[in-house]
């Protein structure tokens, strides 16, 4: 069975003549280990299926199972144990992280909640965990609006990874980079897949970025899927004009 099955999701937003459908019967899978890449310009309901997925946001129809078990329809109190196997990365670093907490609060925050484990485990882990992303331990005393751009996104990644999830939603997680730290943030996130046989659900605008990380493609258009299939089947030989388009009209990314 696939690790992440979405089953005719859809969401609308407001009543009668002022609703609007953001998501229509949206149908996709992930399996263990692999990365599905939803792709689409702004405004064609990614973030919302992001936020459906992660039990954020409740659809107005369909169904989102993980490992088995729903994440739409039941009480927030059941989604907790999920919620520490499936983890968000978020587009903006920045507003991601609270301004007045120290590195090490933020990234062992979740285990602090989840796990409850003594303050030295946790300075210890938080240790790893910057390590496995590229910082050293001198990150932990300071605070946020002491990184750049780049380095802020590595330390969501790292309190991302604090609970040893199996999967990551990562919601255009460089797109608010410059496209040389994009790149080396787009390398680390492969790099912890291998490591750690990580599921992905990556979302993005470039569909040569998406190419680069994915297992699978699927492209959004209006908040409907008009294709999907394995990266390269996308990519070289699309069947739709507006696939054809993203491809031809996003630049490539050299994210070696």
């Amino acid at each position: 069975m696939a690790l992440l099955i979405v089953e005719g999701l859809s969401k609308t937003y407001g009543r009668g003549t002022d609703a609007a459908r953001v998501v229509d019967d949206v149908w996709f899978a992930i399996e263990r280990g692999e990365t599905l890449g939803l792709v689409g310009e702004s405004g064609s309901g990614k973030s919302t299926i992001a936020r459906m997925v992660l039990g954020l946001v409740e659809p107005t129809a369909g169904s989102v199972t993980f490992d088995g078990q729903p994440v739409t329809g039941v009480a927030q109190s059941r989604l907790i144990p999920l919620r520490r196997r499936m983890q968000p990365v978020f587009q903006d670093p920045y507003a991601a992280l609270n301004p007045r907490m120290r590195v090490e609060q933020i990234v062992t925050e979740p285990l602090a909640i989840h796990e409850r484990v003594g303050r030295a485990e946790r300075r210890r882990r938080c240790e790893e965990l910057l390590r496995q992303v590229g910082l050293d331990d001198a990150a932990m005393r300071r605070y946020p609006h002491e990184f750049s751009g780049g380095q802020r996104q590595r330390i969501n990644i790292a309190r991302a990874l604090a609970l040893r999830p199996e999967m990551l939603v990562l919601d255009e997680p460089v797109s608010a980079l410059d496209v040389s730290v994009g790149a080396q943030i787009v390398n680390l996130l492969r790099d912890l897949q291998r490591e750690f046989g990580l599921t992905y659900l990556f979302i993005s605008h470039s569909m040569p970025l998406v190419r680069y990380l994915s297992t699978n493609i699927a492209v959004l258009k209006g908040g409907r899927l008009v294709e999907f299939g394995s990266r390269d089947a996308v990519c070289e030989t699309p069947r739709e004009a507006y696939t054809r388009n993203l491809v031809a009209a996003t630049p490539v990314m050299n994210a070696g």
